[in-house]
């Protein structure tokens, strides 16, 4: 798969959670290359692109361990459940060594899981998780 095509996919996702959970799931998706602990925004779609890269290293501390283990196969995603504010609330693995960042920058993860709809939500990034792991992202590094 393109960037092209892994954006499209990432803007109809984002679409539909939102639909299904009547408000904004994730304000902040971005992919993401970590080659050799460096990172490289590939795209972003949110509220604050210039301080993403700038803030990443503490805005994904809670992750940190598992975006790093090498240990997730494409289409892999994990949460974290206390991400306040920018504090990055999960990731799904789209390719070797690049990554979907999802956030909201207003609620935590344990927030937005308490609401009822978000069983409903989950659905559509379900369905782009296993998109990628039938059609990985391969981009040129």
């Amino acid at each position: 798969m393109t960037l092209d095509e892994a954006n499209q996919l990432i803007r109809g996702c984002a679409n539909r959670m939102n639909e299904l959970y009547k408000k904004t799931v994730f304000d902040e998706w971005a992919i993401v290359s970590l080659m050799q602990h460096k990172i490289k925004i590939l795209s972003y779609l949110g509220p604050r692109k210039d301080d993403f890269q700038k803030n990443f290293s503490t805005d994904v501390q809670e992750l940190r361990a598992e975006l790093l283990s090498n240990q997730q196969e494409i289409g892999d995603f994990e949460f974290a459940r206390h991400g306040v504010g920018t504090k990055v609330e999960a990731f799904l693995v789209v390719g070797d060594g690049l990554y979907l960042i999802c956030n909201n920058t207003a609620q935590s993860m344990n927030s937005l899981t308490k609401d009822p709809l978000w069983l409903s939500a989950q659905v559509p990034f379900v369905e782009l998780s296993d998109r990628f792991r039938s059609d990985p992202l391969v981009f040129p590094m």
